[in-house]
């Protein structure tokens, strides 16, 4: 007999398997396990749209780099973006230098 996992959600041990997913009587959660489990991390924009590893974005001011006197411009594009943990949630390159980036001074291209 398979044993079945414990909720993700809420971790309750009382799961059950209804056909291909598995539900959790407590908090009411359903998932696929065959499915790959979520990162987790949701990164949104200054508009609320949801951005994902390999978007694109447009800075929506300019911006000052710390610890040198490079400023970084109003409508300056990256491509292949990457989301981390941390206060600064994009890693990307403008202009041929790596930054860290607040998603709220970003828009989605």
């Amino acid at each position: 007999m398979d044993s079945i996992p414990n909720c993700p959600i809420c971790s309750s041990q009382h799961t059950y398997s209804d056909g291909t997913l598995y539900i959790c009587p407590e908090c009411a959660h359903e998932w696929d396990p065959n499915e790959a489990p979520a990162s987790g991390l949701e990164v949104k924009d200054s508009n609320g749209n949801l951005l994902v590893d390999g978007d694109s974005i447009i800075l929506i001011k300019d911006l000052k780099l710390k610890g040198s006197s490079t400023v970084l411009k109003k409508g300056a594009k990256a491509k292949g973006i990457r989301l981390v943990e941390g206060d600064h949630e994009i890693d990307c390159k403008i202009d041929g230098m790596k930054v860290m980036l607040k998603a709220c001074f970003v828009k989605k291209a």
